[in-house]
């Protein structure tokens, strides 16, 4: 047996590295809190004043938890990692969203085989970016070292958001009938979502990044752009009281997402010609020879986001959301149906 003394530091764990990070992120991760917000970043839990839940007539509390997938692959080859937090914040909020909730505060949770202070300075920053984005407040999080369990390079996200809404003005599909309208806001890519196809598709082996760079241009410009988030956009527009249905189109596409908001009687029609061209999902169809029905059921092919309104307040909508920044695009309408996606 070795007289070397064993220590957690010789064990992979740097406890000091891990304490000297909580210090680096201190100040912007206050930047993202609200009054609400009591105590300081290192505590044992996040505090959060929820007196002004008085205001609301019935509140209603909202979470949503989610991770990245594998997208932290393409982020650790590129040695990209500014923006997979924005990804993080977006796949919890967007889904909180989809209810009319605003979102209160956020947390995170970073696994990693090694602590890199300026990598994961790097992620947290995302984070607060994200944060910002949609009003919520960054209020603590975790960050565990995997020695032996993960490779020195790697590290895995996860993120909890919790959101409010009035218990009246939860939307949940329940009101939309035949002839309603659907209308799409474009995404910024993939968004966090199929990329262990992507990767198949455009890494060497599906594990190295490939020869050509001009692929290599592709992944960094197109396929590492972080997810919309929508929350500012939409929270102006539901003050107008138009929307009947969202949807936040995820893993599982269209064919997946659009009939978990729609009543049973009814079907979503969406036309082909309606959903806007966009070069990364012209490459990846010509690139990977997919069935069409395929691709939606794989990607958000271009719509990142699904209203469904009546069409009385069509024009209305679109005038809102598009003075919000909002690409719009009338996608489809309500059909009587079992609950499914029919395209045309």
């Amino acid at each position: 047996m070795s007289d070397e003394r064993i220590t957690y530091k010789s064990a992979g764990v740097d406890t000091h590295a891990g304490m000297e990070f909580v210090k680096k992120i201190k100040a912007n991760v206050h930047s993202t809190h609200s009054p609400n917000v009591l105590g300081g970043l290192g505590g044992f839990a996040a505090a959060y004043d929820v007196s002004f839940l008085k205001n609301y007539r019935n509140p209603v509390l909202l979470s949503g938890t989610d991770g990245v997938g594998t997208k932290l692959e393409l982020a650790r080859l590129l040695d990209i990692h500014d923006s997979i937090g924005v990804d993080l914040v977006a796949m919890c909020v967007n889904d909180l969203l989809v209810t009319g909730a605003h979102p209160l505060f956020f947390l995170d949770y970073i696994s990693c085989g090694k602590l890199n202070i300026e990598k994961m300075n790097s992620i947290v920053s995302g984070i607060v970016r994200g944060c910002r984005q949609c009003g919520a407040s960054l209020v603590g999080g975790e960050t565990a070292e995997h020695p032996g369990i993960m490779k020195e390079d790697e590290y895995d996200l996860a993120g909890f958001a919790v959101g409010v809404v009035e218990k009246d003005e939860i939307i949940d599909g329940s009101s939309i009938e035949s002839g309603d309208i659907i209308l799409g806001l474009e995404s910024s890519g993939p968004h966090s979502n199929g990329y262990s196809l992507l990767r198949k598709l455009y890494l060497k082996n599906g594990r190295e990044l490939p020869d050509s760079e001009e692929t290599v241009q592709f992944l960094k410009e197109h396929l590492m752009k972080p997810t919309r988030i929508y929350v500012e956009s939409i929270l102006k527009l539901l003050k107008q009281e138009v929307v009947k249905g969202m949807v936040h189109i995820t893993g599982g596409g269209f064919q997946e997402n659009i009939p978990r908001v729609l009543p049973e009687s009814k079907s979503a029609k969406i036309y082909f010609d309606k959903i806007p061209e966009t070069y990364v999902y012209s490459k990846i169809k010509k690139d990977s020879q997919m069935d069409v029905l395929d691709l939606f059921a794989t990607f958000n092919m271009g719509i990142g986001f699904i209203l469904v309104v009546s069409p009385d307040r069509l024009d209305s909508t679109i005038e809102i959301l598009s003075k919000a920044g909002e690409s719009v695009h009338q996608i489809g309408e309500i059909v009587p149906g079992k609950k499914e996606v029919i395209f045309s």
